[in-house]
């Protein structure tokens, strides 16, 4: 069997497979592929395959499915990952632009390429160790309370009520405004701690003891801005797809639900040349994936925050790479540098 012949096979077999959800036999491989030999041929040629662990037989079915080994080697032979249709690409477009808000902005992006592929979206929040500040905002509520709002160079909205031990007027609040903003605009919100003692320092005595817990109540916004976590959608995809997980859903929902296993697995998952990287099966380092892949592919002005799609192995992956690729690269524009 030459190596070209069996990647076609495979190739066949892996399209099918994902297609109909039914086991692929050698009949129906000669009457929907142009494969250029007979049917006993292609029965040698899946025989083949089996022995070198890329197909398998289910229990007693005459036909054969890919396996974990099968599914990699098909995404390898995948040289580049297409891109989308002008229309598709029209909609990802018209969809994630509009917003300046992070937030708003993660969840059109996750509600959209778990649309695209029919699989669960998820994606990082980007990592805000070197996002600096754009704007700071004090707001008087009442005599003591101050609603303290932080705005990240990334779009990231942070908020909190803060009280601040004293009263204070209107004017007296704008002037600690400009005094804070003056001075942290531009500044990383890693570095903030570091900056905020000589801005309290500069405010007069009178209103002092307000500075201070403004001041703390920034830093715990800053503290919060660089949390590492995640936003998901299309949960709901795998329930529909429960005929792919025959030992058990139940361990991929709790990987989704512990946002720790995902995001360490995001961060972990190495860059691919084509952009998109592909994690298939057992080769997830939870036990919980064995039944599942993961597509995924990095976003932002530093690259470091991940995007993907988690699903069964039975996967259109050409298509969800090229979804993923192209929702990330969206994305990227959206957030600028």
């Amino acid at each position: 069997m030459s190596e070209p012949r069996k990647l076609e096979v495979l190739r066949a077999i892996v399209e099918d497979y994902v297609h109909s959800r039914e086991p692929v036999g050698s009949k129906a491989l000669v009457e929907r592929h142009h494969l250029g030999v007979s049917s006993a041929t292609i029965r040698n040629d899946m025989a083949a395959l089996e022995d070198d662990g890329l197909i398998t037989a289910p229990h007693t079915s005459a036909g054969r499915i890919p396996t974990d080994k099968g599914y990699r080697l098909f995404v390898d032979q995948i040289s580049a990952v297409k891109p989308l249709s002008q229309a598709e690409r029209r909609a990802i477009q018209t969809l994630l632009e509009g917003s300046d808000d992070l937030d708003d902005v993660l969840e059109r992006t996750v509600r959209l390429l778990s649309q695209l592929t029919n699989q669960v979206a998820v994606v990082q929040y980007p990592h805000l160790s070197r996002a600096t500040i754009r704007h700071i905002e004090f707001v008087l509520l009442a005599p003591r309370q101050v609603l303290v709002v932080l705005i990240a160079n990334t779009g990231k909205v942070e908020q909190k009520v803060v009280d601040v031990g004293q009263e204070l007027a209107d004017d007296a609040l704008a002037g600690i405004r400009a005094r804070f903003l003056g001075s942290l605009a531009g500044t990383s919100l890693s570095q903030l701690t570091q900056s905020l003692p000589a801005v309290v320092s500069g405010i007069g005595p009178a209103q002092r003891q307000a500075a201070q817990a403004l001041a703390h109540g920034l830093e715990i916004l800053a503290h919060s801005s660089r949390e590492d976590r995640m936003v998901m959608a299309g949960t709901a995809n795998l329930a529909r797809s429960n005929v792919d997980f025959p030992l058990s859903i139940g361990p991929v929902l709790e990987a989704l639900e512990e946002q720790v296993v995902m995001l360490r697995l995001l961060s972990e998952m190495a860059q691919d040349p084509r952009g998109v990287t592909v994690s298939i099966g057992r080769e997830n380092p939870y036990d919980g994936l064995a039944e599942a892949s993961v597509v995924a592919t990095a976003y932002g002005p530093d690259s470091t925050a991940k995007i993907g799609v988690l699903g069964p192995t039975r996967m259109d992956y050409p298509t969800t790479m090229a979804a993923v690729r192209a929702v990330a690269r969206y994305l990227s524009r959206i957030l600028g540098p």
